[in-house]
């Protein structure tokens, strides 16, 4: 495995000029900051029918992925962007199956929470996106990082909680894949909060991106 950096700062002015082309294709499932992609690899061995793409803000873990799903012929590719501010761009409205959210950075400092992935910007882009009958998956192991990406959520008038209003997932992850995060947290036994998200009827106007 490639030596690569493990935390960037989202908010650096060198990721807000680079454009990736749009993902064409429908029924897709894309995980946001996929890192070395091994839950979008498990999930491909799982529903190989599928299409699934890794959306990382590292280039040497995207070269990465996209070596490893080429060896071994996996339905996989990794695309650099910033989720924050290329998501809209990349999907057409309606062509994704699922987002996954899988233990993003928690960015503990309070100075830093505005680093943190799920913003207001970032759940209108998941919503609407989503195909009709799409789903919104998150799961982190840092209780303060899970209550404020359900706050966001909850405030996104395209998505509605499949567990109840301001409920946590409480059924385990459904989708025969782990991410490293998930499968180190299970064999210590430390807990996992998870919320899931389907897409509303409803459509509204999308909030303005944030400054850097």
């Amino acid at each position: 495995m490639a030596r690569v950096r493990q935390h960037v700062n989202p908010l650096k002015g060198s990721f807000w000029g680079r454009r990736p082309p749009p993902v064409a294709g429908e029924d897709l499932e894309v995980e946001i900051g996929c890192a070395d992609a091994q839950f979008l690899f498990e999930r491909a061995a799982a529903d190989p029918a599928r299409r699934f793409v890794g959306i990382e803000i590292r280039d040497e873990l995207v070269a990465q992925v996209n070596r490893q799903a080429q060896a071994i012929g996996a339905p996989v590719v990794a695309v650099f962007a910033h989720a924050n501010l290329h998501l809209g761009d990349l999907f057409a409205p309606g062509s994704v199956a699922r987002f996954y959210v899988n233990f993003p950075d928690p960015w503990f400092k309070r100075r830093h929470h505005k680093r943190r992935v799920v913003d207001a910007a970032l759940a209108h882009a998941l919503g609407t996106r989503l195909r009709p009958d799409g789903e919104v998956f998150f799961q982190s192991d840092i209780w303060d990082v899970a209550l404020d990406a359900l706050a966001v959520l909850e405030a996104e008038p395209t998505l509605v909680n499949r567990a109840g209003a301001w409920s946590f997932w409480r059924r385990g992850n459904p989708y025969s894949a782990r991410s490293r995060r998930e499968a180190w947290c299970e064999e210590r036994g430390l807990p996992v909060w998870r919320i899931a998200y389907a897409r509303a009827l409803s459509p509204a106007p999308a909030p303005s991106p944030r400054a850097p």
